[in-house]
């Protein structure tokens, strides 16, 4: 009995060995926002991004990744379509950086150079920790905007974002797999741009500086407690682009 036991143990570590597998790669591509300066539209790219991801394949359809990622998002008003937007004269450019869990998961079978499968579509979802600087340019002489507490509040230089997205890969030859993907962060902030509510009363500012930036309108002022942002609690931003990766494949188990 011990060694049949045996046996059928031995049997399920080596499929499970042959299962779990480890890939890497990167990706790159465009990023972009939704928030205050860009209300309506989520396929907005800004700026461009990329990074690096190391992910855990624990069968033919799930995985756990985790990824690093830079990018650079802006906006600005004097690009709007809309009239008092363009009036309010804001703008901001921001580098971004990302660390991120995510699940994902294949809607079919997939383990590059195994499978009969040689693409699927999958999803994914997951926590990240991002930072965020947002700049804005005056006179000539670009400023970090968070330090100004432009709207008269302090916020903090990264917050927690909640990504999820879509994508497609494809194995182009041996364990080398590219693919395409879209995917969103909601951050909890809703200071990516450095907009959020309402103006300050500018004597409660801390500087000109700060005066200066808090209120760009081109014609009249913003009255303090009159709308600023569009009051909803959170930004969000997105990645879009191409990825390439590796799997390394542990090898098959043989009695």
């Amino acid at each position: 009995m011990a060694k049949y036991l045996a046996a059928i143990l031995l049997t399920l570590l080596c499929l499970s060995a042959r299962a779990q597998t480890w890939e890497i790669g990167g990706n790159f591509g465009g990023a972009g926002y939704m928030g205050d300066l860009n209300q309506h539209n989520p396929f907005k790219f800004s700026g461009l991004g990329g990074g690096i991801f190391v992910k855990r394949n624990f069968n033919p359809y799930w995985g756990l990744k985790a990824a690093y990622n830079y990018s650079i998002i802006q906006g600005a008003d004097s690009l709007s379509s809309n009239a008092q937007d363009r009036n309010r004269n804001l703008s901001f450019k921001t580098s971004m950086t990302e660390a991120s869990l995510m699940g994902e998961f294949n809607f079919l079978e997939y383990v590059p150079s195994v499978s009969k499968n040689m693409f699927t579509p999958y999803i994914f979802a997951g926590i990240a920790f991002t930072e965020y600087t947002p700049k804005a340019t005056y006179q000539g002489q670009t400023y970090e905007l968070r330090t100004l507490e432009t709207e008269g509040k302090a916020y903090k230089s990264s917050t927690i974002a909640a990504p999820f997205g879509i994508g497609m890969k494809y194995n182009v030859a041996g364990r080398i797999s590219l693919g395409l993907e879209l995917g969103y962060r909601v951050a909890f902030t809703d200071y990516l741009d450095d907009v959020s509510g309402l103006y300050a009363d500018k004597t409660s500012l801390s500087s000109p500086l700060s005066v200066a930036f808090s209120d760009r309108s081109l014609v009249g002022s913003g009255v303090a407690g009159a709308q600023r942002g569009d009051l909803r609690p959170r930004d969000t931003y997105m990645f879009a682009g191409f990825t390439i990766s590796y799997t390394f494949i542990s090898p098959k188990c043989y009695y």
